[in-house]
């Protein structure tokens, strides 16, 4: 165990010698692909709550394609199915596009997060209060200034529990990025059992990593759980 460690503690962290890898490249996958998931995810929400069935129709059939297949083969499609596509090989940006294995990876990641995203944003803007509202009216609010300053924020608030759940789920998820060559924290365990042949210490300090990278986002929405949605409780 202890040689293992000091062979591999650096590519489980953050690099190995060449490019980005373990800790630091699964943080990394998390927290661009939750922060493009999250910026195209607030217009589909509101698109998903629309009255309109133009808007609403072609949200919740992408909402119901990504949430309905397995983020494993949302990948595969991605990395290896849509550069298979003639048509997208004869585009010089496409096919470098999704000649990136990052790019691919990444663009499913974001797709697949903001799908889910998208329905637990919609769900917290249908449990804004009416009288909410109605209040927001009468003090002249309409329009984008009334999902500005009153829908929005107190959708985001109202989500937090929920969208905590997204973001490790999210985090487990990310494992599967070894499968499109992404040198993740999944990867290097399996670098290392393949040279070392210690399979339980390899993928045992790959599962204390996500461990403690679950038990820190937890402690995080916790605390902004109880500062941001002190309001929802008993009146003191």
């Amino acid at each position: 165990m202890i040689e293992l460690i000091q062979e591999y503690w650096r590519p489980f962290l953050f690099t190995d010698g060449e490019s980005l890898t373990g800790l630091a490249m699964t943080l990394w996958l998390l927290v661009a692909s939750l922060a493009m998931g999250f910026v195209l995810s607030l217009p589909l929400a509101i698109a998903r709550t629309s009255h309109w069935a133009l808007l609403r129709w072609p949200v919740q059939l992408f909402t119901y394609v990504f949430r309905g297949t397995p983020l494993y083969i949302q990948l595969l499609i991605c990395y290896s199915g849509l550069y298979g596509i003639a048509a997208i090989r004869q585009q010089p940006l496409l096919e470098a596009f999704f000649r990136d294995a990052m790019n691919c990876t990444l663009l499913a990641f974001t797709l697949n997060t903001c799908a889910y995203t998208v329905e637990i944003f919609a769900g917290a803007i249908r449990s804004i209060p009416y009288g909410e509202i109605e209040a927001a009216h009468a003090y002249g609010l309409s329009g984008w200034r009334l999902y500005w300053r009153l829908i929005l924020p107190s959708a985001l608030r109202r989500a937090l529990p929920y969208y905590s759940n997204e973001v490790i789920l999210m985090l487990h998820a990310t494992s599967v990025a070894f499968t499109a060559t992404i040198p993740d924290i999944l990867k290097v365990a399996r670098d290392a059992n393949a040279a070392t042949f210690m399979t339980f210490q390899a993928f045992g300090i790959a599962g204390l990593l996500y461990l403690g990278l679950s038990f820190g986002l937890v402690a995080a929405f916790r605390l902004a759980e109880r500062r941001w949605l002190s309001f929802l409780g008993p009146a003191h």
